[in-house]
């Protein structure tokens, strides 16, 4: 079991999101309002809390959401898991549909720090069932 840390949106691709604390998940299309929601396998992006927090101690400063994240996952090492894993928050239904991704142009994290752990450590998925997400909410492997 896990627990949704934050849920982040942004309406432009190429930003930051914001951490918003509840968005309303829509089937076959992502976060209603964000940029990169549509017909396509990565239509949620998610990474786990504990990897953000060891970047941070690596003295990076980043806000929930920098790294271009949805939803902050804590208690679950989401990129561990296999391709095709369902993850259910309420009413949500998600599945895992890549694990990393390649970095065309270093993003502005990487540009400060050397690094960027949203290319291995990210991971993306299709809502199988939509529902509305906040802050807090449990967020368990089916």
């Amino acid at each position: 079991m896990g627990i949704v840390r934050a849920v982040c949106l942004s309406t432009e691709k190429g930003t930051a999101k914001q951490d918003l604390g509840q968005a309303e998940l829509v089937a076959q299309h992502g976060l209603k309002t964000d940029a990169h929601a549509g017909d396509w396998h990565r239509q949620v992006s998610l990474l786990s809390f504990q990897k953000i927090e060891a970047f941070r101690a690596k003295g990076a400063e980043v806000d929930f959401g920098a790294f271009g994240e949805n939803l902050v996952v804590d208690g679950i090492d989401l990129a561990g898991l296999p391709l095709g894993t369902k993850l259910r928050c309420g009413e949500a239904l998600l599945e895992m549909t890549q694990i990393g991704k390649e970095c065309h142009s270093h993003c502005a994290i990487y540009q400060r720090m050397g690094d960027c752990i949203m290319p291995r450590e990210g991971v993306f998925a299709r809502v199988l069932q939509g529902g509305f997400i906040k802050t807090g909410d449990q967020i368990n492997v089916e």
